[in-house]
């Protein structure tokens, strides 16, 4: 079955997505334009339970969309890059105008100059304002004027349609809107991303219980899983769920709200959850996960996968045992434990974080800062993401082709 994505963009953007759309027929695509971007959040909010993934035209109403927490399905925006930039100024200069001095929103500034100069036009007199968060029309319209009154530039080029609107009778302006090219590829990634999460969702979850005594409400601690319980012949208890199931009632294998109970009702607790595609993976990982949940303390959870991560989960300790060392809030030895890494390895990436605290990091940093290789680092940043400390905000092209890094805002 076709999976269904929704276009959200201006109409005319809208409809020259999903006429470019999908050649190979994986996808339907459902036009659902608005009249202006702060229009998005409407439009997302109805549209989400009808659709499985979100195409956004353009960064500005996937921020918006973002800003307002309605992103909760696999969403990508259509990039604006260089190589848009550049068939804009080739058009420019095809009828003549001054491409030396022009003022330009929405795009980095590194990524602007760096298409100039390979095209070997001047950048002396170019304006740049890359997006964030907040910009609004008026201000990106005002932003040119003000390039134009007081930096003489001769064109304003803007990546919003609301700001083209203003600016139209103003100055001589011209919208970017994505190539081809860059609509096929992002629509090709977000695909593969929906797929990828649907499958995950029906991975088989097998979890086991270890506890030091019989438990009569562990039957109820676990009917949140939705699953089945079963006795195991060594007297610890198998539970079986599916993967989706299990991320949303753990908050991303953050926590697990049953293990805090057993801690109230033992001295210790011992919880693994293994991830897999068929039941006996899921079973091995699961022995994995409870053996490793006994090294982590005496009232623990750990959630293993296939990609060899384990994430552990710390739960309280019971009133009658033994007192433990004391423990900070989040201190880098917990963070550590609860994502699987060595605490040098999470310094190294709190540093690394702090750097870059607003443009974000991708592997090829999280590669670059710790001497490893992308393939580690995409494992580390994943890692990251399952523990609720990184969160991917975009994809950054820059030209590129191929599967574009994606960024992640870390906090640590």
């Amino acid at each position: 079955m076709a999976l269904t994505v929704g276009v959200i963009g201006p109409e005319d953007l809208v409809h020259k997505v999903v006429a470019v759309g999908d050649p190979a027929g994986a996808v339907r695509l459902v036009a659902l334009p608005y009249r202006h971007e702060d229009e998005t959040p409407e439009v997302v909010a109805k549209a989400r339970t009808e659709v499985d993934a979100l195409l956004f035209t353009g960064v500005v109403p996937h921020a918006l969309a973002t800003a307002a927490g309605l992103v909760d399905l696999p969403a990508m925006y259509v990039p604006y890059n260089g190589a848009t930039l550049l068939r804009a100024l080739v058009e420019l200069l095809r009828l003549g105008h001054d491409v030396s001095r022009i003022s330009i929103d929405t795009l980095r500034r590194s990524e602007v100059m760096e298409t100039l100069t390979e095209a070997k036009l001047p950048t002396e007199h170019v304006h740049v304002l890359p997006y964030r968060p907040g910009l609004t029309s008026r201000e990106l319209a005002d932003f040119h004027l003000a390039a134009r009154d007081e930096k003489e530039t001769r064109v304003a080029i803007t990546c919003l349609g609301s700001a083209f609107q203003l600016l139209d009778h103003e100055m001589h302006a011209v919208r970017l809107a994505p190539s081809r090219h860059s609509i096929r590829s992002t629509l090709q990634a977000l695909t593969l991303a929906t797929a990828a999460q649907h499958s995950g969702d029906a991975q088989v979850a097998l979890g086991i219980i270890d506890l030091p005594a019989a438990d009569q409400e562990l039957a109820a601690d676990l009917r949140v899983l939705g699953g089945s319980l079963a006795d195991l012949p060594d007297g610890q208890r198998l539970v079986v769920t599916t993967r989706g199931v299990l991320e949303t009632v753990s908050g991303q294998f953050t926590r697990l709200p049953f293990l805090d109970d057993l801690a109230a009702r033992h001295a210790t607790a011992h919880v693994g959850f293994g991830l897999g595609r068929t039941a006996a993976e899921a079973e091995s990982l699961a022995r994995r996960a409870v053996k490793r949940a006994r090294s982590a303390g005496a009232v623990a959870g750990v959630v293993s996968m296939t990609d060899d991560v384990d994430i552990v989960i710390d739960g309280e300790r019971s009133p009658d045992a033994p007192p433990g060392p004391p423990t900070g809030p989040e201190s880098t030895v917990t963070l550590a434990r609860r994502v699987g890494l060595h605490p040098k390895t999470l310094d190294r990436l709190r540093e690394l974080a702090a750097q870059e605290p607003e443009s974000g990091i991708t592997a090829y940093r999280v590669a670059e800062h710790l001497c490893v290789q992308q393939r580690t680092a995409r494992r580390i940043l994943k890692r990251l993401e399952r523990a609720g400390l990184a969160v991917p905000t975009a994809d950054r092209m820059q030209g590129r082709t191929g599967r574009p890094p994606i960024v992640y805002r870390v906090r640590l």
